[in-house]
Formats: structure tokens, C-alpha cells, sequence
């Protein structure tokens, strides 16, 4: 008990990635991560286009040791306004819930508004009930795109052999952190045990999938967002409302 208690103490360092070699460690640990094969492993002159192109390339580490990391490049809207797109965070499954996502959040933030860049995108997988609560409760964000087949197939077992459908988050860095509404003009539901659902039945998966596409697209084409996500026993709920 006294070492598990020693390790959630452990101290953290974020910092930014430029040498190849830490830059290859990063390449090595999203396999560690996602299980890829060889094909959708995102190799080392991405990370290095990235690093030195405008983009963010940053490591957590415990003790010189990476455990974590996160990938963004640099973006611009039709209109010309910069921003970020998040394409990789990473953290080895031993270091989840230990804060090692936010850390690397909130340093991609820093950095980002130190620049003048107030907004941050990032696709996110809408059966993924965790990562949903992390980034609109915890983190702010909003959603108002839905993506089907993203990235076509996928060779990671967590994908569960399903189309990759996402979810375009936006992180708006001088927006206040809500992540909950008193009313929501709709409600979509994922059932709590999908992961489950995902490895034991995946044409019931794929159901589910389908029916939260349909209503999700339904949603935004109403101009509705994404701004609020509540997670209980049964489900977890994404909350939409009209957003300005």
C-alpha cells in the first residue's frame, strides 16, 4: 500500500520534445499505447515536422522516464485565424488517472495562448466515455462536427475492429471551464458498459454507434453543440444546446 501511495505522489515533468531521440521515444510509446501495427504507427518525421514547424511536441516524464506525450500541429482556418490540431495524447496505461493527460493539457494551453492561438481541435472517439468527461467536463470543450470513418480502419485492438467515427472537439483557451447546463435542449446517450459491449458483441456496438451518429448529425445540422456531459451508472450523457 505505502509504495502505490509513494507513486500517485510522484512528480511529473512536462516539457517540450526536440531531439530525435526523445522524439523516437515518443514514436515508440504510442505502439505501447494503441497497439498499432506498423502501418498507422505515425513514424518520426512527423513529430520532427511538427517540432520545428510551429507545432507542439511535449513529454511527461517520471524520474527521466517517458510516460506520456502529446502531438499537435500547426493550423489555420479558411478565414486565416491560427489554431491548433491535437492530434496525439498518449499517456502508458500505468500512469492513467494519475493526471498526466491534464498536465499535458494544460501545458499545450500555456504555450499555445503564449502565442496568441486561442483555440485547440482535437478528435475524440463519441464511445469513449472517458475521454468525453475529460475533455468537455474537465477541460471545457465543445463539440459540434461529427466525422464518420475518420480514419478508415484501424489495426488497434481498442477500436474493436469499428468504423472510426469522431468527434471534432474545440477548445476555446479564454472560454470559462463549465462542462455542465441546467437545460439541455437534447440528450444522447451511450450506454456505460459500451467497452464491454464493444469486445463481447460488436455488431450491437456498431448499432449503437450508427444510432448516436444518426442523432448526433440530427443535432449539429440544428445548429445544436455539445456543451455538457454527465456520467452515471447506466449511461453517459452528452447534453447539447444551442451555442453562440
Amino acid at each position: 500500500m505505502a509504495g502505490s501511495q509513494a507513486d500517485r505522489q510522484t512528480v511529473i515533468e512536462v516539457r517540450r520534445l526536440s531531439s530525435l531521440a526523445e522524439l523516437s521515444q515518443a514514436v515508440d510509446l504510442q505502439q505501447r499505447v494503441w497497439g498499432f501495427a506498423d502501418r498507422d504507427v505515425v513514424p518520426l518525421p512527423p513529430f520532427v515536422v511538427a517540432a520545428h514547424t510551429g507545432g507542439q511536441v511535449f513529454g511527461a516524464f517520471d524520474r527521466g522516464r517517458m510516460v506520456g506525450f502529446l502531438l499537435s500541429f500547426a493550423s489555420l482556418k479558411p478565414d486565416g485565424r491560427p489554431y491548433l490540431h491535437s492530434h496525439m495524447l498518449a499517456v502508458l496505461p500505468e500512469y492513467r488517472n494519475r493526471g498526466v493527460g491534464r498536465q499535458l493539457k494544460l501545458e499545450q494551453r500555456a504555450e499555445a495562448l503564449g502565442r496568441g492561438i486561442e483555440l485547440i481541435e482535437w478528435t475524440f472517439d463519441p464511445l469513449e466515455l472517458k475521454n468525453a468527461h475529460f475533455n468537455i467536463v474537465c477541460l471545457g470543450a465543445i463539440v459540434r462536427r461529427y466525422l464518420e470513418n475518420l480514419y478508415g480502419s484501424s489495426s488497434s485492438p481498442l477500436h474493436a475492429d469499428l468504423p472510426t467515427d469522431r468527434l471534432v472537439a474545440e477548445w476555446w483557451l479564454n472560454r470559462p471551464v463549465s462542462g455542465a447546463i441546467q437545460t439541455a435542449e437534447e440528450r444522447i446517450s451511450v450506454p456505460a458498459d459500451i467497452d464491454r459491449i464493444r469486445r463481447e458483441d460488436p455488431a450491437r456496438g456498431r448499432e449503437i454507434q450508427s444510432e448516436a451518429a444518426g442523432r448526433f448529425q440530427t443535432c449539429f445540422g440544428r445548429g445544436l453543440a455539445v456543451t455538457g456531459f454527465e456520467r452515471g451508472e447506466s449511461a453517459g450523457v452528452y447534453l447539447l444546446e444551442q451555442w453562440l
